[in-house]
């Protein structure tokens, strides 16, 4: 099916692989790990042909259909569920052949075509289309929406569902559950088991992993080593292997200490010379046990404010949303010590309420009532997006405490994995999982009692994702999580509550009972709207409800301007600071330069939520206007 002979890469100076030889067989399902920038995506590439090998070759079988994820979806009028059928281009092709064919009268040909179709299941494409859609989170009222109209979260999902869609004997996922709640990403699980063909997964989530695959690719060292079983039981077996590795290593020093003290000591002495020789010779001949070097694991904890208040946070009778109710009749307080995940699908109200307790939404009815000494630390699902990228690590932290030396500074830095230059170097240089990191440093160094994590996985590497649960397990504060991460929600949280139908509940329960819940669901169902919940961040821009003339909701109209004004004020500072990137001609010395598509895509992510933004802060003065 696949395999590597003797393979090496280099992207510019850094070698990703060297002299790798693997095979992968038909039918296998693997999950291909390793740290941030070690290389799997750049493996991705080899396998498509969109890179050269610097040795060695990648050899596919013969006729071999290949299905991978795009990265972009295009901004088009297409209805949603003809981009997703675009997917299976055999059967698109003779579409549009079957379609030349009645236009010219070409019975004949007709006949055969149609038994085309029919050899590829076209006849069932648009029901197999709807059932991967709607997997995957949308409803059916949106399957005719244009392209333009799905924000960022929701185009990745239809490139998985075009990508699902494409009949394929090798599936290449890279990262497919970023984006996804965890309804899609249960869903997601039960179709990649019934994937009858090889898959190479991947993924920083050890349970979909687990869910997913029977073989673990782990990349480290410039190698590539083929575990049998799931992640979890790579994870055994390589603690066990590092151990025994170690437990050589030193017994191998030992031995070699001794042979060198011994040539030292006596190879010029006539009576120990031929000893000593004998020596040199059976050093050149031993086979080294590689010392372990494995990347040192994080460790970080959460700045923690000196003082608590019992209740930190409380919703009385709220009503939360933006210009209409998104959930009603809230009576929530949080406490220190609280641990608390919601569930529900996107577009339910999670967000909605995590910014209704930091402050930034408003409350439409009720009361929000702040302990003495509330102080919160959140991260917004866009947390990466809101960095100012023309500032260093250090400049931030020092922006947020003047007060503190350079010295604490940096030692906290560097619990995130930030030293050496990386600690002064701008932020639009980052990789994703450096910004990741560089946000929860952030939010950490703000000395919060009350934690709201929305979505704070996206972009971290195992270690990390690692380090931050133990970080989360040692904080003292309270703690409100949104994540599509089950293994931080289980090894984190104490309780659940369920966001959905417009109400907050207590879910009695574990996320296994909550997987079997959404099984037992129909498949094809009528759902609410399938596009996220509206926000600043959205790319559609709201629509402003009937005016409202009464004092409250022009009030909350004018926070709404003003909490937009600001953000465009930041977006546009960072589009200026990515355009003044771009102008720099070393990205376009080099026609495979790393960092120009990541600039451009920047660029581009940029563009769309000013515009959206802009759009929604017409709408509201329209509303404001009209309503004086």
């Amino acid at each position: 099916m696949l395999s590597f002979q003797n393979l090496s890469l280099r992207r510019g100076p850094l070698l990703l692989i060297d002299q790798v030889s693997l095979t992968i067989y038909a039918g296998q399902k693997v999950g291909l790990i390793g740290a941030n920038g070690i290389g799997k995506t750049s493996l991705f590439k080899l396998i498509l042909g969109e890179l050269d090998s610097d040795q060695g070759q990648v050899d596919l079988s013969r006729g071999l259909r290949i299905a991978h994820m795009a990265q972009e979806l295009p901004a088009e009028t297409t209805p949603a569920i003809d981009y997703v059928l675009s997917g299976d281009e055999a059967l698109n092709r003779v579409q549009q052949q079957l379609t030349d064919a009645e236009n010219n009268e070409q019975y004949d040909r007709i006949g055969k075509l149609f038994e085309q179709v029919t050899d590829l299941d076209g006849f069932s494409a648009k029901a197999r289309a709807a059932q991967l859609m709607v997997g995957l989170g949308f409803s059916e009222s949106t399957f005719d929406d244009p392209l333009a109209s799905f924000s960022g979260g929701w185009r990745v999902r239809l490139n998985l569902a075009r990508t699902l869609m494409k009949p394929s004997d090798l599936l290449l996922l890279d990262e497919p559950t970023n984006h996804l709640d965890l309804d899609a990403i249960f869903w997601l699980a039960g179709w990649i088991q019934n994937y009858q063909g090889t898959l190479l997964l991947i993924s920083h989530d050890r349970e979909f992993l687990d869910d997913c695959v029977g073989y673990i690719a782990h990349m480290s060292n410039q190698s590539i080593t083929l575990y049998s079983g799931n992640y979890s039981g790579f994870e055994t077996l390589r603690a066990e292997q590092l151990k025994d590795q170690a437990r050589q290593f030193e017994k191998q020093q030992t031995s070699i200490k001794h042979m060198e003290d011994f040539i030292r000591r006596f190879r010029y002495k006539d009576s120990k010379a031929k000893q000593a020789q004998s020596r040199i010779k059976a050093l050149e001949r031993l086979d080294r046990v590689a010392a372990v070097h494995e990347a040192s694991p994080f460790r970080f904890s959460f700045r923690e404010s000196a003082k608590q208040s019992d209740p930190l946070i409380s919703l009385q009778d709220a009503t939360l949303g933006y210009t209409s109710p998104v959930l009603s009749n809230i009576n929530l307080s949080f406490a220190p010590g609280d641990r608390l995940g919601l569930l529900g699908v996107n577009g339910a109200g999670k967000s909605t309420l995590i910014k209704s307790l930091t402050g930034d939404l408003p409350l439409i009815n009720g009361e929000r009532v702040e302990g003495l000494h509330l102080k919160v630390g959140y991260f917004s699902q866009h947390q990466v997006d809101d960095l100012d990228l023309s500032k260093s690590p250090i400049s931030q932290l020092q922006q947020i405490d003047p007060s503190a030396s350079e010295l604490k500074i940096r030692t906290f830095l560097g619990s995130f994995n930030f030293s050496g230059d990386r600690v002064d170097a701008s932020a639009i240089h980052f990789s994703g999982g450096e910004k990741a990191r560089l946000a929860l440093a952030i939010v950490s160094f703000t000395q919060p009692n009350l934690l709201l994590l929305d979505e704070p996985t996206n972009h971290l590497d195992m270690e990390m994702r690692q380090a931050l649960a133990t970080a989360m397990n040692a904080f003292h504060g309270a703690i409100v999580l949104i994540s599509h991460d089950r293994y931080l929600l289980g090894s984190t949280v104490e309780r659940f509550l369920l966001v959905e139908h417009g109400a907050v509940t207590s879910f009695e329960g574990n996320l296994s009972d909550y997987g079997a819940g959404l099984a037992s669901e129909p498949k094809i169902k009528p759902t609410q709207s399938s596009k996220p919940e509206s926000s600043a961040n959205d790319s559609v821009p709201l629509k402003s409800a009937a005016p409202q003339k009464n004092h409250k909701r022009n009030r909350q109209i004018a926070t709404r301007i003003r909490t937009i004004d600001s953000r465009l004020t930041r977006l546009n500072e960072k589009r200026k600071a990515v355009e003044e990137a771009l102008s720099d001609p070393e990205h376009y010395s080099d026609s495979s330069s790393p960092t120009l598509q990541p600039l451009l895509r920047d660029q581009q992510a940029l563009i769309e939520q000013i515009e959206a933004l802009e759009e929604e802060w017409l709408n509201l003065e329209d509303e404001l206007e009209t309503s004086v």
